[in-house]
């Protein structure tokens, strides 16, 4: 898994963190409402590659530009709320 790179692709009101592989594209989608505010809506992992640690590699790569960049999350997407509800000292870079 370690050769699996982070992409990141933004148009103007959305992006997403990609990742692509043999079996398929993962993906961590958000919509930006501003540039201090984004929500993060879906997480889905490519079939073959659950349980790997995928989904979290997405999600380190958003926490990471929200901390860069200085945005906050809104983690509508259902893994992305149970990661923040696990990990309390990432409480800073979340709007609930």
């Amino acid at each position: 898994m370690s050769d699996l790179s982070v992409q990141r692709e933004v148009t103007p009101s959305k992006g997403r963190y990609v990742i692509r592989s043999a079996e398929g594209e993962s993906e961590l989608t958000y919509s930006a409402v501003s540039s201090s505010l984004v929500i993060a809506d879906h997480t889905e992992v490519a079939p073959g590659l659950e349980s790997q640690g995928i989904g979290r590699k997405l999600l380190d790569a958003l926490l990471a530009d929200a901390r860069a960049e200085g945005f906050k999350i809104v983690p509508l997407c259902p893994y992305v709320n149970a990661q923040r509800r696990k990990h309390p000292e990432w409480a800073d870079l979340f709007q609930v």
